[in-house]
């Protein structure tokens, strides 16, 4: 209540009419029913917590809602990877805020490049505290790891857990991101434009990274500013939004007598 009676003040003070922001003191969840099928006074809802929380809203709805759902993130280490690079660059996505949307949950690697990547990879992850669970090929170059079950490629671990799979083609990982990722962010790691143009056009989420971290999907990176969160939806705004990415248009026409014939 004293955040929104701040904001409220503050608006007030620049103009701001002085019911734009509001606090409803409510904690029912049958307010939540009330509130999102107001549809002549609520134009757009963003629901902001957890995924229960966000396919509650979602059933609920008769106006529309902006979905920040999970982030079951991938990154792919392809066979024309710069090995030393994609290490840097998964542990980055990895361990500096495992918590986040935009952390990697799930690692896939090319059959090709597996042997001389993991072991030292996941030797250092280890070393950052995270626990490794591992297909049965990952446990064969990397025994130290547990075995990832399939539900483990479906998980938004949100914490130091991350699952590993080696694949036969860089086909292969694209399939696995479309099948269990969230279409949330999504990196391959290669040099090969033919792959990377394959992995950005075929990988359905709102965020492709090419040699980079997927730690980079957010709005302040994108330079929108201050974020409202990250969209999965497909309209009308995708991946990272801000201000802009919350308002729409509409037309004024100006005439002198024009009429349509």
């Amino acid at each position: 209540r004293a955040i929104a009676d701040a904001l409220q003040e503050g608006g007030c003070r620049e103009g701001m009419p002085e019911h734009t922001i509001q606090l409803i003191p409510m904690t029912d969840r049958e307010a939540i029913r009330v509130l999102v099928q107001l549809t002549h006074h609520v134009d757009m809802v963003i629901p902001r917590g957890g995924e229960g929380l966000i396919r509650t809203v979602s059933d609920l709805a008769h106006v529309p809602v902006l979905k920040h759902y999970k982030g079951v993130c991938h990154t792919y280490v392809d066979a024309h990877a710069t090995l030393e690079m994609a290490h840097e660059i998964c542990v980055n996505a990895k361990v500096q805020r495992p918590g986040v949307c935009n952390a990697m949950e799930t690692l896939l690697v090319h059959e090709s490049v597996a042997s001389r990547f993991l072991p030292k990879l996941a030797s250092d992850l280890l070393g950052h505290g995270v626990e490794l669970r591992g297909d049965s090929r990952s446990r064969e170059i990397f025994p130290g790891m547990g075995t990832a079950t399939e539900e483990d490629w479906h998980a938004e671990y949100l914490d130091l857990i991350l699952a590993i799979r080696i694949v036969p083609n860089h086909q292969s990982a694209i399939e696995h991101i479309n099948t269990y990722g969230s279409k949330h962010s999504d990196a391959i790691i290669t040099e090969s434009e033919n792959t990377q143009a394959d992995f950005t056009h075929q990988v359905d989420s709102s965020a492709v990274f090419v040699n980079s971290s997927t730690r980079f999907n957010d709005g302040a990176e994108f330079g929108l500013g201050a974020e409202i969160g990250i969209s999965t939806d497909k309209l009308h705004a995708r991946g990272p939004m801000g201000l802009e990415e919350l308002t729409t248009y509409k037309y004024v026409v100006q005439g002198n007598g024009q009429i349509r014939k």
